[in-house]
């Protein structure tokens, strides 16, 4: 039985979106590699999210605080505790995503913010602090921007996008992370498609190891 490799696409564009595209062929090179594999497709922009707000907040405390919870708090609590474990159930994960206003896509961070639960893929101690839980597992991280942001020059600054998904990563306990960019994509038509072309080659050779 191969790996469980988990997509998670965090771009609504579709067929247009080059975070996508590249992750996409990315898929098809381990796909080659490991015909064994099992690649599950979660599409955020298609999920049912439960609004992470103060009826959830509630719920979580007094579920986890062994309080007075009550059936629906334990019920709301149960739709983000499913969607952390089938998170959770992958041994593998790649995340095709574009930057937003320097960032992330609101609904990836709505996703990370539901399924990073304590006592599912991370906890706490007194003795310890934060520890993650995923250990062993991997990510592949897929990117799409309209400008470049490289390492060395003050653009690199206002990149919230890459860091983020690494600082999140490595709190649940992922450290072993592989990373490509398609960018920039506001560009002249030749220029975008050279760009794709140098993603894709990225992608298999990252492929080869993954």
């Amino acid at each position: 039985m191969g790996s469980t490799i988990l997509h998670i696409q965090a771009s609504p564009s579709g067929t247009r979106s080059r975070s996508i595209d590249t992750a996409q062929h990315f898929l098809q090179r381990l796909r080659e590699r490991d015909p064994t594999a099992e690649i599950r497709t979660l599409d955020i922009w298609a999920l049912d999210l439960p609004p992470f707000d103060a009826a959830m907040i509630d719920a979580k405390f007094a579920v986890l605080r062994a309080q007075a919870a009550t059936d629906e708090q334990r019920r709301h609590w149960q739709r983000a505790v499913r969607l952390a474990q089938e998170f959770d159930a992958a041994d593998k994960y790649v995340f095709s995503l574009p930057m937003w206003n320097f960032g992330l896509p609101y609904r990836l961070k709505h996703y990370i913010d539901v399924v990073t639960l304590p006592g599912e893929n991370w906890r706490w101690s007194a003795q310890e602090g934060y520890t993650g839980l995923l250990h062993g597992k991997r990510a592949a991280l897929v990117y799409s921007s309209a400008s470049d942001y490289p390492v060395g020059l003050p653009a690199h600054a206002r990149d919230f996008q890459k860091p983020y998904m690494r600082t999140w990563l490595e709190f649940l306990g992922i450290v072993d992370v592989v990373e490509l960019a398609v960018a920039p994509t506001l560009a002249p038509p030749e220029a975008v498609a050279a760009n794709l072309a140098r993603a894709r080659a990225r992608a298999d050779e990252l492929a080869r190891d993954f």
